[in-house]
């Protein structure tokens, strides 16, 4: 019995996570009828972590990667999706892992789940720093597709776009668009990894919303 309800426990916990809406998007005013959940991102990561690993043939263990993808959100699950405007780094990492702690305790395999979270946190191997490059082109590219649906209006953001008062100027100037801001942005992260920057790239350049759908056309 007392297996069993841990196993519920875990389970409804992280079930919550479907209706922890992803922040970011929030703060940008993305006017979706759904917006992206936190339980949807890491669905996407895990995918997206699957193709890059499968064309670009990465020498990973894939299956500690998909571990670490799968849980990678935990925290949230109590503390919510904190973004840089809510919370400084370091502050967020800290109660991150307080918050893990108080979720896993108890649990048979907990130090083990604990280990992997930390392995992604700290980015010291090559399957957490691959894991992480996925994080982050998955929120990349989401981006992408909700700026081509139309979704979001740059220009009207009101007190939320204070912080970024350079980007603001370019977006007005049509110097830039959101995602490419975004995801300009974004490309210092995968310096070190040819294989994303071409992803990120491609993604800036080419319309990719209906591409999943010509997939398997002939």
């Amino acid at each position: 019995m007392e297996k069993a309800l841990s196993v519920i426990n875990f389970y409804v916990l992280c079930n919550k996570l479907k209706n922890v809406v992803r922040t970011g998007w929030l703060n940008w005013h993305v006017n979706a009828t759904r917006v992206e959940s936190v339980a949807e991102h890491v669905y996407g990561v895990l995918m997206l972590a699957l193709a890059m690993y499968s064309e670009y043939q990465y020498d990973i263990d894939i299956e500690k990667v998909m571990f670490m993808l799968a849980i990678h959100e935990l925290e949230e699950t109590i503390i919510g999706d904190l973004t840089y405007l809510d919370i400084d780094a370091d502050d967020k990492m800290r109660i991150g892992h307080q918050a893990v702690e108080n979720i896993l305790a108890g649990m048979i395999n907990g130090d083990e789940i604990k280990r992997i979270i930390l392995e992604f946190d700290e980015r010291k191997t090559k399957e957490a720093v691959f894991a992480y490059h996925c994080d982050k082109l998955e929120c990349d590219l989401q981006c992408k597709l909700y700026d081509e649906a139309g979704y979001v209006d740059p220009l009207n953001q009101g007190d939320s776009a204070d912080h970024l008062p350079d980007v603001m100027e370019k977006l007005k100037r049509g110097e830039i668009t959101w995602s490419s801001s975004w995801m300009n942005n974004d490309r210092v992260k995968f310096v070190d990894d040819e294989n994303f920057l071409e992803v990120l790239e491609f993604a800036m350049r080419e319309k990719i919303t209906d591409k999943g759908d010509k997939l398997f056309r002939k």
